[in-house]
């Protein structure tokens, strides 16, 4: 008799299934970066800056810029592949679905458990304030 066990069920937050990064997780328009631009909560962690809104989509999804002076492509590149794969560990267990923009300034490039650290404490920064500055609307959750 074989038992599943929430685990290794699909669905579970740490399943490889649940951890991945697929197309309907970025922003990909410029009227999606426009509107988190203009109606986001700013959270500075370290050289990231994060813009958080409230997604209307049923995903939390990623928006990257990195301006040429955080260096030249090769480093900018491995920024952005550090920042996608810390969101897509965080993406599970993120309190609610949100567009997030990371903007970087120009930085000593750091590891990735410093990156996933910066990230989770913006969201949850911004999650806390967007709970209390709307209790009586329905609170993103």
């Amino acid at each position: 008799m074989m038992t599943a066990t929430l685990a290794n069920s699909p669905r579970s937050e740490n399943s490889p299934a649940a951890l991945v990064f697929r197309r309907r997780h970025r922003l990909s328009h410029s009227r999606d970066y426009s509107a988190v631009y203009s109606s986001g909560l700013r959270r500075r962690r370290g050289p990231l800056t994060i813009i958080v809104l409230p997604s209307p989509t049923a995903d939390s999804r990623l928006g990257l810029s990195l301006p040429r002076r955080v260096g030249k492509a090769v480093m900018r590149n491995r920024i952005k592949r550090l920042l996608r794969e810390a969101f897509r560990h965080l993406r599970p267990g993120l309190p609610a679905n949100y567009d997030i923009i990371v903007s970087v300034r120009p930085h000593q490039p750091m590891l990735f458990p410093e990156y996933q650290d910066a990230l989770a404490g913006a969201i949850a920064s911004a999650h806390r304030e967007w709970l209390s500055k709307a209790p009586a609307q329905e609170a993103p959750r």
